[in-house]
């Protein structure tokens, strides 16, 4: 293709702008319908839980935590999350809410962080049922906190916050699906745009003339349209 100067790329683009605008309204409706219709809502409960004294037999609310006890804490962050997703944890959560589900399936609606210089760990959920997500991640939480000891003997896990059902699903942003589906219309408008300049081979310009030929136009002859001539002049020019 060659060289455009930026007149002509704006010109390019101006004289296709009912065709930029329609690719670019047909993929916002396409956006539309993909955000409101194909889009499946899900919803996130989140329930945290923070790691305590680490001394055997204690509880959460007594006894006084030590640098000790935060170094074994920050150790044992990374075990604590296997096991949260453990099969153990997941198969004993399927039994005491007796729900349907495969322990595979269970495990990938789970979601477990933890932020970097704290003893906070959060155990999310996620599921098509804001219910059953709430209700899921906090028997995590419990069966987790219940087989700490067991296999640690110790007793440094403390639920701080409960999950709660959540009314808006994670997963779905109208306005950013929109948005995205807008920016790959303008691509697309963008490169149709391009794309149609390098097929069309007809001379528009002097300038066009000028560039495939290699000459210099020396006169230009206007086209006239008779029509819009007085008719005077379309009589004599006519003769």
């Amino acid at each position: 293709m060659e060289e455009l100067d930026l007149k002509e790329i704006f010109y390019m683009f101006w004289t296709r702008i009912i065709h930029i605008i329609l690719i670019v309204l047909i993929f916002m409706v396409i956006g539309i319908l993909y955000s409101y219709l194909y889009v499946t809502p899900k919803y996130k409960s989140t329930t945290s839980l923070v790691l305590t004294t680490a001394a055997e037999g204690e509880t959460s609310q007594s006894g006084t935590i030590t640098t000790t006890d935060i170094t074994l804490n920050n150790n044992l962050l990374a075990t604590y999350t296997d096991i949260i997703t453990s099969n153990t944890v997941v198969r004993q959560v399927i039994n005491n809410l007796g729900i349907k589900i495969s322990e595979d399936s269970l495990k990938s609606k789970i979601s477990v962080s933890s932020e970097k210089s704290t003893q906070m760990i959060y155990i999310g959920v996620i599921d098509e049922n804001p219910y059953q997500a709430k209700i899921i991640a906090n028997e995590v939480a419990k069966v987790f906190a219940e087989q700490v000891p067991q296999i640690y003997k110790l007793n440094n896990v403390y639920i701080l916050d409960q999950a709660e059902e959540e009314s808006t699903p994670y997963n779905i942003n109208h306005i950013k699906d929109i948005a995205i589906f807008a920016f790959i219309g303008l691509v697309v408008a963008a490169m149709y745009v391009f794309i149609a300049n390098m097929l069309d081979t007809t001379v528009k310009s002097k300038e066009d003339v000028e560039r495939k030929i290699g000459l210099t136009v020396l006169v230009n002859i206007p086209v006239c349209n008779f029509d819009e001539l007085p008719k005077t002049m379309r009589k004599g020019g006519k003769k």
